[in-house]
C-alpha cells in the first residue's frame, strides 16, 4: 500500500513537474482566451439565444463560453498550471543558480576536443604568461574568468558570459505562476464556493433591486467583482449587477454613485465620438467623499473599486404621443403619455394591450441616397434594398420605440421616426415594425398631405374602411365614371356593384385580399387585365371617397392634380400595409423631455496588480532568453600547445562570428614574443 502510494505520488509529482504538461495547459487557456476575446462574455442568455439558436446555445452553455475567464473548468486548469509551474521551479532553479554560478573548470580535454566550434594553436611563451594575456583579453570582452592549474601541467582557463540568460527561464514561469494567480484572485471564487455550498444563488425573476433577497446579494466586502448599472441623470445607485448564467447577481457597494450630468458627442455618421460623465460619491451617511469626470478609458478609482465609462441609454425620457385608430372609420386622435422603460394599458376595440416603451434616440442618421423598394403586400425596410449605391448620410431626427403585448403575451416591437422622411420626393411619417429581435425593422409609410399633416391620410383611411360611405363612393365614382346619357341605367348599376365589391374587398385585407379575389374568380388568362382593371376602380374610387372625406370635415374638395393622386395612391398601399402591420393604433410622436442616462462598469480587481507584475516578470524574462546570450570559453594550455573551444546554447550568426574573432585573437597572442628573462 505505500509502495503504491509513493508510486501515485512520484508519478503525479513528474506529470506536474513535465514541460509537456504545462504547455498542454497553456495551449487550451490560449485557445479559450481566444474564445473569450471573439464572443462577448457575460451577455443575457436572451442574446445568445437569438445569435446562434436553441441548439448551439445549449451546447456553448455546456461548454461555458458565455463566461469563459469565470468558468470552473478555466480556473480548475490555472490552478492546474500554477501547481505545474511552481513544481517546475522549485525542481530546476536550483540547477539553473548552480549553472549560472559554475564555470565547468572540470572539463576534460578529451571532450574539448569533442566540441564542434575548436580551435588550436602552437605556442612559444610559456602557458602561464599566454594565459595571462589570454585573461585579460576575455576580460575586455564581458567575460568572467578563472584559471586553473593543472595537475598533468599547463593552465586551463574558464570563462563565462550572459549567464543571466538562464534567469529569463526563472522569471518566465514566475510570471506564469503570478498571472494565473492574478486570475484565481479575480475568479469569483468567493461566490462559487458560497454557491457550491448553497449559501448564494443567482436571481432569474425581473424584480426590482430592493425585492432581490439577500441570498442572492454580494456584500460590499467581496473581494472581487465586475458589474454594472445604468444611473439616469439626476439618480443615484449603490448597487451593481452582475450577470450570471441565466441571471444576476445584486453587487452592494460601499458607497453611493450619483449621476450629475452625462455628455455625448457624435461623428457625421451617428456615430458615438465621446461621451462622459459628471458623478459624486458619497458614503452610506451621505455625505459627499469625492467629485470627478469619468469618460471612457479615463475610470475613477475609489475604496479599490474602479469606475468606468461604459455606455449609455435613455434614462427615462417622458413621450407625447398621439394615439391613431387604424381600424376605426373616424379620424380622430386621442393623446397618450409615456415613459421610457415603463409601461401603461392601453384599451382598444381589439382587446386590452400592454404598451412598454423600451427606447428613444434624439436624433438617427440614415443613408437617404438610394431609393428604398416597396411593395403594397410587403412593407419597406428603410436604409435597405437600395436601388442605387450612392450614399447620403443625414440626421432624419428623434424616434422611440415600444412593444405592443397583447392580452396572450404576444409582441410586436415597433419603431416610430417623429419627423417626416423624404422619400421619392414624397413625404412621409415612417413607423417600422418587427416580430423578433433578430429581424431588420420593415416600415409602412404613411403619406403627408399639402399641410405637411397625416390628417389627410387619416381621413381618406376612415372613409376608405368606411362600410356606410362605400354606396355612396361607388355612385360618385360610376357617375364620374360615365357620361350624362348613361345615368340610371343598367351600365351605372354594373359600375356601382363593381365598385362597392372592390372597396369591400380591400377594406377586408388590402391587395392582398384583391389579389386572392382574382385568382379565386378570374381565368388565369385574363387576371393581369383584370388586376388593372381592379386597381383603377379602386384608386378612382379613392379620390371621390377623399372628397366625400374633405367634406364632413369642413374641408375644400381636394385638386385633381399630381399631388393628390399621389396622396390617394400612397394612402391605398399604407392602408394595405395596415393589415400585416401588426398592430390597431399608430402612435405619432409629438414632444419629448430627453433624460439621458450613463452606464457605468464597476471592477473591483484584486488580481490586477498581481497580473501586471507578472507581466513585467514575463517581459524580463522574455529579454533575458531572446537578447542575453549565455557563451562558454575554455582555453586549455600546455607547453607548446592551446587548445580554445566554445559553446552556446544557440548557434547564432553572431555566435560564428565571435568565435571566429577568438581563434583571431588566440593566433596574435600565440604569435607575440616572449618577454626576454630578467
Amino acid at each position: 500500500m505505500n509502495t503504491a502510494s509513493h508510486s501515485f505520488g512520484k508519478s503525479l509529482f513528474e506529470l506536474l513537474s513535465s514541460m509537456r504538461f504545462a504547455i498542454s495547459l497553456l495551449s487550451i487557456l490560449a485557445v479559450a482566451s481566444i474564445v473569450g476575446t471573439v464572443l462577448k462574455q457575460a451577455e443575457p442568455y436572451n442574446n445568445y439565444i437569438i445569435q446562434f439558436g436553441p441548439f448551439w446555445f445549449q451546447v456553448f452553455e455546456k461548454l461555458g463560453l458565455y463566461d469563459v475567464y469565470h468558468a470552473a473548468w478555466f480556473l480548475l486548469i490555472l490552478t492546474f498550471l500554477v501547481a505545474s509551474t511552481s513544481v517546475c521551479i522549485t525542481r530546476n532553479a536550483p540547477n539553473f543558480a548552480r549553472e549560472m554560478k559554475s564555470f565547468r573548470e572540470h572539463v576534460s580535454e578529451q571532450s574539448l576536443n569533442a566540441f564542434k566550434h575548436k580551435h588550436e594553436a602552437a605556442i612559444t611563451q610559456s602557458p602561464e604568461t599566454l594565459a595571462a594575456s589570454a585573461q585579460r583579453y576575455l576580460e575586455g570582452q564581458g567575460y568572467k574568468v578563472k584559471s586553473l592549474p593543472r595537475e598533468e601541467g599547463g593552465v586551463l582557463l574558464a570563462a563565462k558570459a550572459g549567464s543571466w540568460n538562464r534567469l529569463g527561464y526563472f522569471l518566465a514561469h514566475s510570471a506564469i505562476v503570478l498571472i494565473c494567480i492574478g486570475g484565481l484572485m479575480d475568479g469569483n471564487l468567493v461566490f462559487k464556493v458560497q454557491q457550491l455550498l448553497g449559501y448564494k444563488k443567482i436571481e432569474t425573476r425581473d424584480i426590482p433591486q430592493s425585492q432581490v433577497p439577500a441570498i442572492s446579494r454580494l456584500t460590499p466586502s467581496n473581494p472581487s467583482f465586475r458589474g454594472s448599472v445604468q444611473i439616469p441623470e439626476g439618480s443615484s445607485a449603490d448597487v451593481a449587477f452582475l450577470n450570471v448564467a441565466d441571471g444576476y447577481l445584486v453587487q452592494e457597494l460601499p458607497f453611493t454613485v450619483a449621476l450629475k450630468q452625462f455628455r455625448i458627442e457624435h461623428y457625421s455618421t451617428g456615430q458615438p465620438k465621446s461621451f462622459e460623465s459628471d458623478i459624486e460619491l458619497f458614503d452610506h451617511a451621505g455625505n459627499k467623499v469625492r467629485e470627478a469626470t469619468i469618460a471612457v478609458n479615463h475610470p475613477l478609482i475609489h475604496d479599490n473599486i474602479a469606475i468606468y465609462q461604459a455606455s449609455f441609454a435613455d434614462g427615462g425620457t417622458r413621450l407625447t404621443l398621439l394615439g391613431w385608430n387604424l381600424f376605426a372609420p373616424a379620424a380622430s386622435s386621442f393623446p397618450i403619455e409615456g415613459t421610457v422603460h415603463q409601461d401603461t394599458t392601453l384599451t382598444s376595440a381589439a382587446g386590452d394591450y400592454t404598451l412598454e416603451f423600451t427606447d428613444f434616440r434624439p436624433f438617427n442618421i440614415e443613408n437617404m441616397g438610394g431609393e428604398i423598394e416597396s411593395s403594397s403586400d410587403t412593407m419597406s425596410v428603410l436604409g435597405g434594398s437600395p436601388v442605387s449605391d450612392k450614399k447620403h448620410l443625414r440626421n432624419v431626427g428623434p424616434s422611440f420605440q415600444y412593444k405592443l403585448r397583447d392580452a396572450r403575451g404576444q409582441a410586436r416591437e415597433f419603431s416610430n421616426y417623429m419627423l417626416p422622411l423624404e422619400l421619392d420626393g414624397r413625404w412621409y411619417l415612417m413607423s417600422g415594425v418587427r416580430e423578433s429581435p433578430n429581424e431588420s425593422f420593415r416600415y409602412m409609410r404613411m403619406p403627408l398631405d399639402a399641410e405637411g399633416n397625416i390628417d389627410g391620410f387619416m381621413r381618406l383611411r376612415g372613409a376608405l374602411l368606411n362600410a356606410e360611405l362605400r354606396p355612396e363612393i361607388a355612385a360618385r365614382f360610376a357617375r364620374q365614371a360615365l357620361p350624362q346619357e348613361a345615368w340610371g341605367t343598367e351600365i351605372e348599376d354594373k359600375l356601382k356593384f363593381s365598385a362597392t365589391q372592390v372597396l369591400a374587398l380591400f377594406a377586408e385585407g388590402g391587395f392582398q385580399s384583391l389579389g386572392g379575389f382574382i385568382e379565386g374568380k378570374v381565368p388565369e388568362a385574363e387576371r393581369e387585365k383584370a388586376a388593372g382593371t381592379y386597381l383603377r376602380i379602386l384608386e378612382l374610387a379613392a379620390f371621390e371617397a377623399l372628397q366625400i372625406a374633405n367634406r364632413q370635415a369642413g374641408l375644400p374638395a381636394p385638386a385633381a392634380d399630381d399631388a393628390t393622386g399621389w396622396l390617394v395612391r400612397d394612402t391605398l398601399n399604407s392602408v394595405s400595409d395596415m393589415f400585416v402591420y401588426g398592430a390597431p393604433i399608430y402612435m405619432q410622436l409629438t414632444q419629448y423631455d430627453e433624460v439621458k442616462a450613463s452606464g457605468l462598469q464597476l471592477t473591483r480587481s484584486p488580481g490586477k496588480n498581481v497580473v501586471y507584475f507578472g507581466s513585467l516578470l514575463l517581459t524580463l524574462g522574455v529579454f533575458f532568453m531572446l537578447y542575453v546570450r549565455e557563451r562558454r570559453v575554455w582555453l586549455r594550455i600546455k607547453p607548446g600547445h592551446a587548445l580554445l573551444a566554445m559553446s552556446s546554447a544557440k548557434h547564432t550568426i553572431d555566435f560564428e562570428k565571435e568565435f571566429t574573432q577568438h581563434a583571431q585573437a588566440l593566433d596574435t597572442l600565440t604569435q607575440q614574443a616572449s618577454p626576454p628573462a630578467q
